[in-house]
């Protein structure tokens, strides 16, 4: 890890690897690609132990489902999604998700873009600030 690189938080990782088998691997190498985009995320456990990465604000969040892993972005839909990755949320004002399946390719240099997308977005003050200006 780098000089500001942020520990792993035990909660999270026991989280994580109650995932269900492929779930638990694909949110093991998004985890990685959060603290790649962002060294200064911090990690911590929220809602029923729902893995949750921070950085002046809530960035994104992950959640096992029955046939999916469902990646929250938070402030996604203010930030620039070129690639396409984002699958829902359109009717939200700012979130959006990222619905990853098993056997499904996923375009990881398109979420380290949109993860420090998001977490420039909250070191300029967040959403609210931006849709002020």
């Amino acid at each position: 890890m780098g000089d500001d690189a942020r520990p792993r938080h035990p909660k999270v990782t026991t989280s994580i690897d109650a995932f269900p088998g492929w779930q638990a691997d694909l949110a093991r190498r998004i985890r990685e690609l959060v603290h790649e985009a962002e060294p200064g995320i911090l990690e911590e456990a929220r809602y029923g132990n729902r893995p949750y990465f921070l950085y002046l604000g809530v960035v994104c969040a992950m959640q096992a489902t029955k046939d999916h892993l469902n990646v929250f972005l938070y402030d996604g839909g203010l930030a620039p999604d070129p690639h396409g990755i984002i699958t829902d949320g359109f009717g939200n004002e700012t979130g959006r998700q990222i619905k990853l399946y098993q056997g499904n390719a996923f375009d990881e240099r398109a979420l380290v873009e949109l993860i420090r997308a998001i977490a420039a977005q909250n070191r300029a003050g967040g959403w609210r600030a931006l849709k002020r200006a």
